[in-house]
C-alpha cells in the first residue's frame, strides 16, 4: 500500500480536525497526492503494476509454486515459467483482448522482481540418492561409523576408503580459447576414444594414496600397455573393464593388505567401501575377520555424499588427466589407446592425489573431522507429521442454540469477478477506512487462491495426460510380432491384429474341446507271486509281515 492510501486511512489523534492538511502534516504526503488518492487516482506503483502480466498477488502465488516443486525435487525450468504464467492469465476471462503468453524475457525480469528465486543450472540424479530419500541413512550411517571411529585403537592413518573409478581414454571437453575475430567455428579437432578403464584407488584419512590397481577391457594383458615404469602398481583384466569380487579379492590380499599391515602393527584396519556385490564376498569376509580388518559398508545410494573419494579427490583425478591429454593432443597424436594410459594417468595421480585433496574428501563427509553436520546441513530434513488432537464439543444447552437463516450472498468464482466485486466496495463510501484495508487483504488472499488453483489445475491435467499415456503403455503385452530386421509401424500394426486374431482363435478353440472320459480301473486277478517284505519272502495268499524302514537313534 502507497503512502497517500495509508495516510488516509490511519486514524487522527483525538481533537485533531480530520481535513487534509491534517493528514498531510501528520503523515508528510502533499494534499494534492491525497485528493487525488480519495478521488480514485492510482499511485504510480499501482499503475506499473497493472502494466505487468500478472499482479503482485499472482506472482506470490507462483513464487510460492516455484519453491514447492523445488522441495519436492522437480524444479521447473525457466522455459516452462512462461506456460506457468499464461495458466494463471487465463483463468482470467478477458472481453477486450485475447490472452498471449508473456514475452520470452518476461523470465528474466520476473525473477530479479523476487530475490528470492534464483537462477543457476542443476544436474539429472537418480531420484533414490535425492535427499528427500536418504536422510535416514546417512542418519544411521553415521550413528554406526561414529562408534567404529571413536574407538581409542583405531587410528587415522589405519581408517581407509576404497573405490572405483571410470577414466575414459580420450574424451575432450569444453574449453576457452584464443582464435581470430573472423573465426567463427565453435569447435576444435580432436580424437575421440570412448574405451573405459577402472581404477582402483584407496586412501587413508590422513591424506595417503595407495598404489593403483588397473582394470582393463580385456581377455589377456598385453606387453605394450605397461611400457611407461609404474613400480608397486597392480593390473588386472576382465571382458567389461569392470571390477568383480575376484578382482576384488586380489585387490585386497595383494595391493591393500602388503601396504598398510606394517603401519598399523596390529592395530585393527578400517576399510569404507560402498555397497557394491563384489565387495562382500565370503572369501572377502572371512580375509577381513582373520586380518582384523573392520569392513564398512555405506548405505545404498548416498556414495555421492559419504564416500571420501567420490567427494574429494575423483574430480580432481579426471580434470588432470584430461589436462594430460591435452597435452599429448598438442604434441600430435590426436587417438589415444591403452598403451597410453599409465604415461597418462600416472602424472594425474600426483597431481590430484595430493594430502590437501585427499583430506578435504574426509572431511567434506564428516568422518575426520567427525562432524555429521557437515553432511546433514546441506539436506533437508523430512515433514514431521503434525498429529491434531481430537476436537471437543463443548457442552451447550438446547436453549442456547438459536437457528438463523444464513444469508449467503454471491460468491465470484473467477478473478474477474473478485475484481468487480472489490472496485464495487471501494466506491461504496459506506464504508469505514479501517474495513477497506481488511477487506483488501481479503481480495489480495483471494486473488493468490484463484492463481494456486490454476496452477493446480494445469499441473492435475498434465498428470493426468502422463497417467492415461503410461496405462496404454502398462496394458499392451510384450509379444513377438516379427524376425524381420526392419519393420514398418504399418507392418507392426498388422503383425498385431494378426497375432490377436490367432490368440482368439485358440481360446475359442480350447472352449469347444471336451474332456476325455478316464477309463475304467481294471481289476487285476490274483496272483501267486511272492513280495519281498523286510527280507523275509511271503507268498501273497499268506499274511504279509509288516516292513520298516531303519531309523538312526541319537544319543
Amino acid at each position: 500500500m502507497d503512502p497517500a492510501s495509508r495516510a488516509l486511512m490511519q486514524t487522527l489523534p483525538l481533537g485533531v480536525r480530520d481535513t487534509y492538511a491534517a493528514r498531510s502534516e501528520h503523515s508528510n504526503v502533499p494534499i494534492s497526492t491525497l485528493v487525488h488518492r480519495r478521488n480514485g487516482r492510482r499511485s504510480r506503483e499501482e499503475q506499473a503494476q497493472r502494466q505487468q502480466y500478472l499482479n503482485r498477488e499472482e506472482e506470490k502465488a507462483l513464487v510460492q509454486f516455484l519453491l514447492l516443486m523445488s522441495n519436492l525435487g522437480h524444479p521447473v525450468r525457466i522455459k516452462f515459467i512462461r506456460l506457468l504464467a499464461y495458466s494463471i492469465a487465463r483463468q482470467r476471462s478477458t472481453k477486450t483482448q485475447p490472452i498471449k503468453p508473456p514475452g520470452k524475457n518476461w523470465p528474466k525480469a520476473f525473477a530479479e522482481r523476487h530475490p528470492e528465486l534464483q537462477a543457476r543450472k542443476v544436474k539429472s540424479i537418480d531420484w533414490k540418492r535425492h535427499e528427500n530419500n536418504v536422510y535416514g541413512k546417512i542418519v544411521e550411517w553415521f550413528d554406526i561409523i561414529g562408534q567404529v571411529l571413536q574407538d581409542p585403537a583405531v587410528l587415522p592413518e589405519n581408517v581407509y576408503n576404497m573405490d572405483e573409478t571410470g577414466v575414459m581414454l580420450s574424451m575432450l571437453g569444453s574449453v576457452k580459447v584464443l582464435v581470430g575475430k573472423d573465426d567463427r567455428r565453435n569447435y576444435r579437432g580432436g580424437g575421440v576414444k570412448r574405451t573405459m578403464i577402472t581404477a582402483v584407488e584407496c586412501v587413508s584419512a590422513d591424506g595417503r594414496a595407495l598404489l593403483p590397481l588397473i582394470v582393463w577391457p580385456a581377455s589377456t594383458h598385453r606387453s605394450n600397455w605397461t611400457t611407461h615404469e609404474t613400480p608397486g602398481w597392480h593390473y588386472a583384466h576382465s571382458e567389461n573393464g569392470y571390477n568383480d569380487s575376484k578382482i576384488n579379492l586380489e585387490w585386497l590380499t595383494r595391493v591393500f593388505d602388503p601396504q598398510t599391515r606394517a603401519r598399523a602393527n596390529g592395530k585393527p584396519r578400517v576399510l569404507i567401501c560402498d555397497g557394491f556385490g563384489s565387495h562382500e564376498t565370503l572369501e572377502i569376509l572371512e580375509f577381513c575377520l582373520t586380518n582384523n580388518i573392520i569392513l564398512c559398508r555405506l548405505p545404498s545410494h548416498t556414495s555421492h555424499k559419504l564416500q571420501p573419494c567420490d567427494v574429494g579427490p575423483f574430480a580432481p583425478l579426471k580434470t588432470a588427466y584430461r589436462d594430460q591429454v591435452e597435452r599429448l593432443n598438442r604434441g600430435g597424436i590426436d587417438i589415444v589407446g591403452k598403451e597410453h594410459f599409465t604415461y597418462l594417468y600416472s602424472p594425474a595421480r600426483d597431481t590430484a592425489l595430493t594430502k590437501r585433496n585427499i583430506r578435504a574428501g574426509w572431511a567434506a563427509t564428516g568422518l575426520y573431522p567427525f562432524n555429521p553436520e557437515r553432511v546433514l546441513k546441506d539436506i533437508p530434513r523430512p515433514p514431521v507429521e503434525v498429529i491434531f488432537p481430537e476436537a471437543t464439543l463443548a457442552s451447550t444447552s438446547a436453549a442456547d442454540i438459536v437457528l438463523q437463516t444464513p444469508i449467503t450472498p454471491v460468491t465470484p468464482v473467477t478473478a474477474e469477478a473478485l475484481t468487480s466485486l472489490h472496485n464495487v466496495i471501494k466506491q461504496d463510501t459506506n464504508v469505514p477506512d479501517e474495513t477497506r484495508g481488511r477487506i483488501q487483504k481479503l481480495a489480495n488472499a483471494a486473488q493468490i487462491s484463484f492463481a494456486e488453483r490454476a496452477l493446480l489445475k494445469d499441473r492435475n491435467r498434465f498428470l493426468f495426460k502422463i497417467n492415461n499415456e503410461a496405462k496404454a503403455r502398462r496394458s499392451t503385452r510384450s509379444i513377438v510380432l516379427g524376425k524381420a530386421k526392419v519393420m514398418s509401424f504399418e507392418d507392426l500394426e498388422e503383425a498385431k491384429v494378426r497375432r490377436a486374431e490367432k490368440d482368439k482363435a485358440v481360446a475359442q478353440k480350447g472352449q469347444r474341446g471336451r474332456k476325455r472320459k478316464e477309463p475304467a480301473l481294471e481289476v487285476l486277478p490274483p496272483s501267486n507271486k511272492v513280495a519281498r517284505t523286510g527280507g523275509v519272502i511271503a507268498s501273497d495268499n499268506s499274511p504279509a509281515t509288516s516292513w520298516k524302514i531303519p531309523v538312526a537313534k541319537m544319543y
